[in-house]
């Protein structure tokens, strides 16, 4: 997975937590795809895989704030972003940001949450601002949302509406180690703690340059029409009810440049795309059976295949 990453910071990023992270460099190397590309990642997995390492490690090895939000069916929309206090001294009210106002915010279990309060998530996620009480107010920037949910729960969850899924940028699972690097972890023990202690290798301005530099990456009107002809594809499916959206197909845009800016180039090509389009595609699409829910990456796969690739 690292054989192909040229650029000497990504590298040292992915080596330095995958010490802690065992066996997780392809889910390493996905995250900050998605967070480089200014995107949002939803993680869907079991418990104890290391989610939330991963979330805190992101945040700690670039010199950003960090901010977690454990959902629960009682959580308020104002948990999220924040409340308006009055003052008696000033006879004003205060504006208190809630956690949202972080660089990278991990929201646990985001299906536990009510409906109206993982709604209050959309501004956030789609306009880097949140607007409460009539008032308007900026995100920092980076600004990175990772959200988790537990694939196999069903009681007491509330399931992400296609509208909402739709802002993110990808959606991953981490999975298990294999079994060398769960021999290692078994041997050395439990060492997350030490993800707090971990030494940064960049910063928020290293990070926000780099951010600037994916985006001005070179695209060929052949990668556009492939882009084109695969978001076309899913919607002329016959197993598929609605394809990939407009925003569904920059995100891929997005994340292919990302790609090639990890492998030290200056412009996209066609496996960039190819790569990731299912983590990208995925998770957006509406499936006309109920048998096909599980196999949606295999069905963007299979899409692929038929697809011919720009020379």
């Amino acid at each position: 997975m690292l054989e192909d990453i040229k650029h000497p910071l990504i590298t040292s990023i992915i080596s330095k937590l995958g010490v802690i992270l065992k066996g997780k460099s392809r889910a390493l190397k996905l995250s900050l795809i998605c967070f480089l590309s200014r995107g949002h990642l939803l993680i869907e997995d079991l418990p104890g895989v290391g989610k939330t390492i991963l979330a805190l490690g992101l945040a700690r090895i670039s010199s950003l704030s960090f901010g977690r939000i454990q959902c629960t069916s009682d959580l308020l929309p104002s948990d999220i972003l924040g409340v308006a206090i009055y003052n008696q001294r000033t006879a004003e009210f205060e504006f208190k940001p809630g956690p949202i106002f972080n660089n990278v915010v991990l929201v646990d279990e985001i299906n536990r949450a009510m409906p109206k309060t993982q709604s209050a998530l959309l501004e956030a996620m789609a306009e880097r601002q949140i607007t409460t009480d009539g008032k308007t107010y900026k995100l920092p920037e980076p600004f990175f949302l990772i959200a988790t949910q537990n694939p196999i729960e069903s009681y007491g969850v509330f399931p992400l509406p296609e509208s909402q899924l739709d802002r993110f940028t990808m959606k991953i699972s981490i999975g298990y180690p294999d079994k060398n690097s769960f021999i290692e972890i078994l041997k050395r023990g439990d060492e997350a703690y030490k993800i707090k202690n971990i030494e940064p290798v960049t910063s928020k301005e290293e990070i926000l340059k780099i951010q600037k530099e994916i985006e001005d990456i070179y695209v060929s009107d052949k990668i556009y029409a492939y882009i084109s002809d695969i978001t076309e594809a899913t919607r002329k499916h016959p197993n598929i009810a609605a394809g990939l959206s407009i925003r569904g197909s920059l995100h891929l845009l997005e994340c292919s440049k990302a790609s090639a800016f990890f492998s030290g180039r200056d412009y996209v090509i066609p496996e960039d795309v190819k790569e990731l389009a299912p983590y990208v595609i995925s998770h957006r699409l509406i499936v006309r059976s109920e048998s096909l829910k599980e196999r949606k990456e295999e069905l963007v796969k299979l899409i692929l295949e038929g697809i011919p690739i720009p020379v």
